[in-house]
């Protein structure tokens, strides 16, 4: 079992991949060389990540896709067995799975992660997400509910229950009435494994503050990141809590500045699989409120590159620059994306992470 949870580790700003278990990962892009998802590649990627001393496997929660050329996302791994198969196969990487509360009944989540748990010993996370896409719930047979985050907050309170010592217990709530509850084996983290939510609007924002360890906001400017940051330690403040702040990004990192942004263009502008762009953009704009809505007029590449996250385009020195910037803002940690995880991932750890650690923000 591992001393401490690797995002309660020894890095200062933490580093992890983000939907590597999807087909495209975060882009939206026709190139023939395209993140697909295979088992083979997730595996792939995560030891790389591994070995490299990356902090975290981060995966997105899909079971419908968004359409276009390719199909973008409807294959996808489920991530509860995602993450027990890549416990199994990596030694110090945290590995979160990613649920949608209204899919996923807590005490069945409770015992999932508990097995995470012990497989990745004491390595798992949860993120936490109540859903933004109506289409998927419908193939559910599922109606989003009025106030999703006070579903949530039950959805919390019954899994830190089961993992208490007050057993059986009963729970009589509004969206949840449990009897005679038992849970069995309990997580070695203590309470909790670590939870994570991504959320952007204020509701969402409050729940973070008062139930998870971590958010993840996405932002248009760094400039809008510092506000993010500012907003959400007052939220946390008011609920006597610290909660750490991260973001997302996608990435291309090359040799010169002009290799990498021709790169960007190829995929995300030249080979954009607008059909898929369009209904992403489409579903998020009327549903979610983990996007700047800046981010919907300005940026249509962002949601090609990758899904709207914030941009990392250039050489390692650029890239490593940004992501200083980052952390001096008060980000804690990034996840990243890129358009094929085992061909790239390899060329941003040895060429970015020295200069963050020469940066004093990673240990070698």
């Amino acid at each position: 079992m591992i001393k401490s949870h690797p995002l309660k580790g020894k890095h200062k700003f933490k580093i992890g991949t983000f939907s590597t278990n999807a087909d495209g990962g975060l882009a939206m892009t026709k190139v023939e060389e395209r993140w697909r998802a295979r088992w083979t590649d997730c595996v792939n990627a995560a030891q790389i990540a591994d070995r490299a001393g990356l902090d975290f496997l981060l995966p997105i929660a899909r079971w419908r896709g968004f359409g276009g050329a390719t199909r973008a996302r409807e294959w996808s791994f489920e991530t509860f067995t995602w993450a027990a198969g890549l416990s199994a196969l990596t030694e110090r990487i945290a590995i979160f799975m990613t649920v949608h509360v209204p899919i996923v009944h807590p005490l069945y989540a409770a015992k999932s992660l508990a097995t995470v748990d012990h497989i990745s010993g004491g390595r798992a996370g949860l993120n936490i997400v109540c859903g933004w896409n109506p289409d998927e719930f419908g193939m559910f047979g599922i109606t989003a509910v009025d106030a999703p985050y006070d579903q949530a907050a039950e959805w919390v309170e019954v899994i830190q229950r089961a993992y208490g010592p007050q057993q059986p217990f009963d729970y009589d709530g509004k969206y949840y009435q449990l009897k005679g509850v038992v849970s069995q084996p309990r997580s070695l983290q203590s309470p909790r494994p670590v939870f994570m939510n991504a959320a952007f609007g204020p509701t969402g924002r409050d729940f973070a503050a008062k139930s998870c360890d971590f958010l993840f906001t996405v932002f248009s400017t760094l400039e809008d990141g510092r506000k993010h940051i500012d907003d959400v330690k007052v939220r946390a403040a008011k609920a006597g809590r610290d909660v750490g702040l991260y973001t997302t990004c996608h990435v291309v990192c090359r040799e010169s500045q002009a290799e990498a942004e021709a790169y960007y263009r190829h995929y995300a502008a030249e080979n954009a699989d607008d059909g898929a762009v369009d209904y992403h953009m489409s579903k998020k704009k009327e549903l979610a409120t983990s996007t700047d809505s800046k981010a919907f007029f300005e940026y249509r590449q962002r949601f090609a590159g990758g899904a709207g996250t914030y941009p990392l385009v250039g050489t390692p020195d650029r890239i490593a620059e940004d992501l200083i910037k980052m952390a001096e803002a008060g980000y804690e940690g990034v996840a990243l994306s890129f358009v094929n995880y085992t061909y790239e991932l390899p060329f941003f750890c040895d060429r970015v992470l020295p200069l963050l650690v020469k940066a004093g923000l990673r240990q070698a």
